[in-house]
Formats: C-alpha cells, structure tokens, sequence
C-alpha cells in the first residue's frame, strides 16, 4: 500500500511528470494492476497487495506484499510464471521468523487463466493465502481446484464468499487517445460495470470531460482549462461514489503525462467533506498514501484509481 501515490495536488502532477518524461513505450510499460484486500491475518487486521503487471516482452508478474495496521511490511512475494514457467506452484511464509505459528503458505494456478487487454487474469485460475488451514484470500473461479490444492477446512456453499477478505482499493493503468474504457466495480463482489472516460484536448480550446457508466452519462465538466481539478458525488447501484479528477497534465503539462481518476464509495469520504472546507490542503492531503492506508484499516468502503494515459 506504501507505494500509491498521491493523486491530487501538486504531487500528482510532479508524480504523473516524473513517470511520463520517457518515450511512449517506457509509459506503456507501466501495464499493471494493483489490488488491495483487508484481512484478518495472525490476530489483527491486514491489508494484502496484489500487483499484476505485464511489460512490452509480454512477461507478466504477480507481487504480493502483506502490510500490518502499522504500515509495518510483513512479507513480500514475487511469483513469475511465464517468465520461469511457474504457472502453478505454492510457496510458505513465515511473516515473523517465530516457526510455524505465523506460517502462511500460498497457492496459485494460472496455467488455464484467460486474459484481457491488461495483466490482471480474468477466469480460469486461482490465488489463495491460508494461515492455519483457513483462507485468508481466495481469488479467482477455481474455487474447488483452491480448496482440495490448499487443504483448507471450507466447504462450498451457496455464498461466493469462503475467506475475510474485503476488497479495498484497486489502481489500474489505462491508455487512449481520446476514450478511455476498463471494467470497473464500485464495491467489494459489487456488479461489474463498463467505465468509459472521454476527453478530446486536440483541436479544441473548451475541452470537456465526459464520464459514462453501462453508456450512461454520468459526469459533464465543461470549461475543463478552469476546472482542471475537482469532484463530484454519482450514484451507481444505488451507492454514493465520490468522483475526484486531475486532468492538469492532459491540458498543461510540458510532457504527456497521466490524468488521474478516484472513485470512492466510503461514507467517511462524505463526512470528510461536510465537516472541512474543499481546499487544495484537503485533496492533497486525503489522498497521501499513509492517510489512505488508515482510511481502509478503519472503513469498509471502496476505492478505485485510474491512471489515463494519452497515446499518440
């Protein structure tokens, strides 16, 4: 979780500038997925991140780190299966050194996954932590294949849910030139929806920002060179989902960088804003990696990160 970046303020800007200053291949490179669940792990709570990436070879990556309510990392993982064809394998962890009372060992199965245009697997393979013959986190639609591989104690019933883990937050990279589309859920095991984010900055001095979810206008911003910046509160599923944009280096930076999107459902995002003015202090702030980090140990809500790049 340490490594989100600020999103909002002068930060992003310096961030999206410093990581866009390459050519266009390096900034495709950038093709990763980071996920993040809360779990209950050896007696207190956790927050477990998945990094799916995939670089111009096409070798893809899976990086798993587990941090403490501390912001303390308890362990890392890499698992490279098409770069050492470990498709399929397990491995064991001890997060403290103390033996095997904090023994963690975690399984995988991607040799039948199926694949989008990103890095992250969409069917047909699983992921699992267990501690203690229990699932912390189950991933994936071989539900059965996880539990007889891992030798848990879970049988399966009705419920998609068999482990603690919520999921949290998820950052994803996506490219365009003008429209900008990925799948996008708003809460954990909520319905999966087409997001669709378009904005023409060539040829036009009054480009307008446009949001669409399931092709349903849900978001207009015109006079975007004055209003670079800002947020704004829709509804999906019947939720509340607060809206914060940062197109600044689409319309002003010196190099191609990226425009930022957040997308929060936390009702704590909404008492955050009645109870402080919005200021430039306010967004930079609330978005700083350690404050998101609490804002998920102590919430059960929902973030999403979209980092939109602009092809050539």
């Amino acid at each position: 979780m340490r490594d989100f970046p600020s999103c909002f303020g002068e930060n992003a800007v310096q961030i999206a500038d410093s990581s866009s200053s390459n050519s266009n291949g390096n900034r495709i490179a950038q093709n990763l997925v980071t996920c993040v669940y809360q779990c209950r792990l050896i007696g207190q709570s956790c927050l477990i991140t998945l990094t799916w990436s995939k670089n111009l070879m096409g070798s893809q990556c899976l990086s798993v780190g587990i941090d403490d309510s501390r912001n303390q990392s308890l362990c890392k993982v890499e698992i490279k299966p098409w770069l050492f064809s470990k498709k399929k394998g397990s491995k064991s962890v001890d997060l403290d050194g103390s033996g095997s009372s904090n023994l963690i060992d975690v399984y995988w199965d991607l040799s039948a996954a199926k694949f989008g245009s990103g890095p992250e697997p969409l069917e047909g393979f699983y992921f699992t932590i267990v501690s203690n013959r229990q699932m912390v986190l189950l991933l994936g639609d071989l539900r059965k294949e996880a539990i007889k591989k891992s030798n848990t104690t879970h049988t399966l019933g009705p419920s998609p849910s068999i482990s603690n883990g919520v999921f949290v937050a998820k950052r994803e990279h996506i490219f365009g030139k003008r429209v900008f589309y990925t799948k996008a859920q708003f809460c954990d095991r909520g319905q999966i929806h087409d997001l669709m984010i378009e904005c023409d900055t060539v040829g036009t001095n009054d480009p307008c920002l446009i949001l669409r979810v399931d092709t349903k206008n849900v978001l207009q911003v015109k006079r975007l060179r004055w209003k670079f910046r800002g947020n704004h509160t829709i509804l999906v599923d019947g939720l509340p989902v607060d809206v914060f944009w940062d197109v600044h280096n689409w319309l002003f930076g010196t190099n191609p960088g990226s425009a930022v999107f957040m997308f929060k459902t936390s009702l704590s995002v909404e008492k955050l804003w009645a109870t402080q003015p919005l200021s430039h202090h306010t967004v930079s702030n609330w978005s700083h990696p350690q404050r998101l980090q609490h804002s998920l140990l102590n919430h059960v809500g929902f973030s999403l990160f979209l980092h939109a790049w602009k092809q050539d």
